[in-house]
């Protein structure tokens, strides 16, 4: 089958599983229309070149779909989620939480404020989003999303009830909001094996004693000024000392192909705490460039006793490709590219972009394992 042929069918697939989580039959038609519209290859992925696809005269027809029209955008969230596990499932995959930023114009967009973004890697007007990831070996996508909600907002309901944020959504932050969503995942039997998480989660402890208490093992990236408790709880260790490990306790190690080839990096772990318990150890670990020794990552982890150093290195890496999942979904079905301000429209688009995204990981999955020679010589 052809890859447009393949393409189709899964959409058509997607829209009719989605198809009870709409009220009537006018959203649920033009829901279909939005995906199409934002998978088109079009230059922008606004209302207005959506519609034009969809063959509307007006973009206000799009604009009701995300803002008022009757249908579960939660419950659409999880058919994204279970497409993904349908065909990407894996025992092995880590979830990984992130977050990434959207430039944005005025005061008035929910969550907006001048914030630090990681997209623009300085403090810009934006809101934030974050996202959860499913990493498994046939592919990754998103399949959970929030927005981040500052406290400036959080603490002025009359702003919140003009952005159609209700009274009852809270301050939470953001590894509160990776809780919440990790949850849900585990509610739905999601199949994984791992979580792993940049410095603004793994430096969180609340976070890991969550996973912990889950037996849930994982491997978070720290900050370099970050301390762990040490064998006899009274020593803590400083992840610097790491650096000072004798040669023979590193090895270099691949976590994982990269656009340039294999990820290589020198590798140390330190076991930490005495307590083994229910099978698992904690370590702390460092990551040494190979080309600057000077420049070094740390990592707490948390696994079976058995688990070795190359295991959690190449988890380490299996982080990174929550960043290609939003640069595609960005590039290639406009997470970034909305054209709206209230909360429920936010939801409404983001969630219809992941779909989006997702179809189209899950249509080259497909194509892989139909044509696995053809994939491995590209």
């Amino acid at each position: 089958m052809k890859v447009v042929d393949q393409w189709r069918l899964e959409l058509d697939r997607f829209c009719t599983r989605i198809g009870p989580r709409f009220g009537r039959i006018e959203p649920r038609s033009r829901a279909a229309r939005y995906l199409r519209g934002l998978t088109a290859g079009l230059s922008r992925h606004n209302g207005w070149t959506i519609a034009e696809h969809a063959g509307d005269v007006s973009p206000g027809g799009m604009q009701r779909l995300l803002r008022r029209a009757e249908f579960d955008v939660d419950g659409v969230r999880d058919d994204v989620r279970d497409l993904v596990v349908t065909h990407l499932g894996d025992p092995d995959a880590v979830l990984v939480v992130d977050d990434t930023g959207f430039l944005k114009k005025g005061q008035h967009s929910a969550g907006v404020q001048r914030q630090y973004s990681g997209t623009a890697g300085r403090t810009e007007n934006c809101q934030i989003g974050v996202s959860l990831a499913y990493v498994g070996g046939h592919g990754h996508a998103l399949i959970d999303r929030a927005l981040y909600l500052p406290k400036s907002w959080t603490d002025d309901r009359d702003r919140c009830r003009r952005a159609g944020i209700g009274d009852d959504v809270e301050f939470a932050t953001k590894p509160r909001i990776a809780m919440t969503m990790l949850q849900r995942a585990i509610d739905a039997a999601v199949p994984f094996g791992w979580v792993a998480d940049d410095e603004v989660y793994g430096q969180v402890p609340y976070l890991r004693t969550w996973l912990e208490e889950r037996r849930i093992p994982h491997v978070l990236a720290t900050r370099c000024d970050d301390t762990a408790p040490g064998r006899d709880w009274q020593h803590v260790v400083a992840m610097p000392d790491l650096a000072a490990l004798p040669a023979a306790k590193w090895r270099r190690i691949s976590c994982g192909a990269g656009a340039h080839g294999q990820r290589c990096y020198d590798w140390a772990r330190v076991a930490v705490r005495p307590e083994w318990r229910h099978g698992f150890g904690h370590w702390v670990m460092a990551r040494r460039s190979i080309s600057d020794p000077t420049e070094l990552a740390y990592y707490h982890c948390y696994a079976p006793t058995r688990t070795t150093l190359t295991q959690l290195a190449r988890i380490a890496g299996r982080r990174w490709p929550v960043e290609e999942c939003f640069q595609q979904a960005k590039n290639e079905a406009g997470l970034d590219e909305y054209q709206v301000r209230d909360w429920r429209a936010w939801y409404a688009h983001i969630t219809l972009s992941i779909a989006a995204h997702a179809l189209l990981v899950v249509v080259k999955a497909l194509a892989a394992q139909a044509n696995p020679t053809s994939t491995r010589a590209q």
